[in-house]
This record gives structure tokens, sequence and C-alpha cells, in this order.
């Protein structure tokens, strides 16, 4: 355990708010924050990325996954303290210069959203997945991604998109 979670994890901490540093999408933020606040509320109220979408808020239907620690999460079951000093990606940081990650791009390609509350939550849980299994089976998508609700139907669509967002980083990592 690094240094930094190590200490954030033996402080102290009681009903009022405390500050914390949160490194998302490649940057640290501090903020300050009731305990009992979750990840998605700090992402969303206290730093603005509204991209994490807040649906259920139980962990029922996977809208607001996010990246914590290269596994996919529900922000709305994790408390915001508990993710101190541990690296967090959200939908916000995967586009880079203005240029869509393959896998936005390959949600576009294969039409696989409707209207968009899902969205961000499947391609958050597909980038986790593809990033240890770069060459997945069509069913092996569809378990990766079984944790999101997607309302409109789009689920073969979302599972083509996968397929394709595999092959698209295949080739952007070819020597």
């Amino acid at each position: 355990m690094p240094q930094d979670q190590a200490a954030a994890k033996n402080r102290p901490r009681g009903p009022q708010k405390c500050e914390i540093h949160l490194q998302v999408n490649g940057r640290t933020e501090k903020i300050w924050v009731e305990p009992r606040r979750t990840l998605l509320d700090a992402l969303r109220l206290d730093l603005g990325l509204t991209g994490t979408k807040k649906v259920c808020d139980e962990g029922q239907c996977g809208a607001c996954t996010v990246i914590l620690d290269e596994q996919p999460v529900y922000a709305c079951l994790t408390l915001a303290i508990e993710c101190e000093g541990r690296p967090i990606e959200t939908i916000e940081g995967l586009a880079q210069d203005g240029r869509l990650h393959p896998i936005q791009e390959a949600f576009i390609a294969q039409d696989a959203l409707q209207c968009g509350f899902c969205t961000p939550g499947q391609i958050m849980s597909l980038k986790a997945f593809l990033a240890k299994n770069p060459r997945p089976s069509l069913a092996e998508i569809k378990r990766a991604v079984s944790g999101n609700l997607c309302r409109c139907g789009a689920y073969l669509r979302i599972a083509q998109a996968g397929l394709e967002a595999a092959r698209r980083l295949a080739a952007e990592h070819k020597p």
C-alpha cells in the first residue's frame, strides 16, 4: 500500500467534514467531504464531473461505474474517503487532446447509445475489462457489461461496440 494511502487510512474520521485528496483522471483534487459522501456525489457535486451518471443510486444499474485501482466500481456504493490516494478514472478522462477514446469511437460507429444514461458506465466497464482481456469473445463482453443496465435495450449494439473497441485498441498498439 502506498504511503499516502496508508496515512489516509489511519487518519481519524468523525461525522464532521474532512479534507481528502482524490486522484481523478491523473490530477490530484482536494475537497472537503462528510465521511458518508459517496464517490459519485464527490465527483458530480464537488468536482463538477457530471459524466458519471446518478440513476438508481443503490448499485442496481451500473450507470455510475468508474475505474478505481484499475477495477470497475459503482461510484454510488463507494465512499469518497475510501478512495483517497487511489487512482480514479471517469468518462471525462478518456478523450485525449480532443480525440475520443477508441471505445467511445466504437460506440458511435456501432450506434450503441440511445438515451445515453448508461453509456458512461458501459464504456468504463468495457475499458477496465479490455485492459485485462484485449481479445475477448462476444460472450465475454456480454458478461463484462452484465452489471450495467440499458433501459433502451441496446445490448447487442453495446456488445458489438465492445468487439469493435477491442479491434481498434489492438490496431493502435501494433508495432
